[in-house]
């Protein structure tokens, strides 16, 4: 069983910066070899794939729309997994997710992920 909290939301202006956070509370090391993603949901939209990172942290994919500007990455340590957001727009504005899978691997379906977090805010003024 994992329990994620994300922080770290807000509002920001176009251009600025945030850093997402997502600390899992994880029975044993179910953390450790979990896959993690980032997901967005803006309204009247349909819930997006951000970003994913394997359960060790060297393989990470992100999506178009945020490649060279978002950067995600984890402390197993910590059971912490991060989103860093530069550079942003507008359009980046919706309520950000993450979510972790069983099979360890980066998943881009959110089908495919069996915890949630309950998401946080973040809004980009132009």
């Amino acid at each position: 069983q994992v329990q994620l909290v994300e922080s770290g939301g807000g509002l920001v202006q176009a251009g600025g910066s945030l850093r997402l956070s997502c600390a899992a509370a994880a029975s044993g090391s179910t953390f450790g070899t979990a896959g993690m993603g980032w997901f967005r949901q803006a309204p009247g939209k349909e819930r997006e794939f951000v970003a994913g990172i394997n359960w060790s942290g060297d393989f990470a994919v992100h999506a178009d729309s945020v490649k060279g500007r978002f950067t995600i990455s984890r402390d197993n340590a910590k059971k912490t997994v991060y989103l860093q957001m530069d550079n942003l727009k507008a359009e980046d504005t919706a309520v950000y997710y993450c979510a972790a899978n069983r099979n360890g691997q980066v998943m881009r379906p959110p089908e495919s992920y069996s915890y949630w977090g309950q998401g946080t805010q973040v809004t980009v003024s132009s």
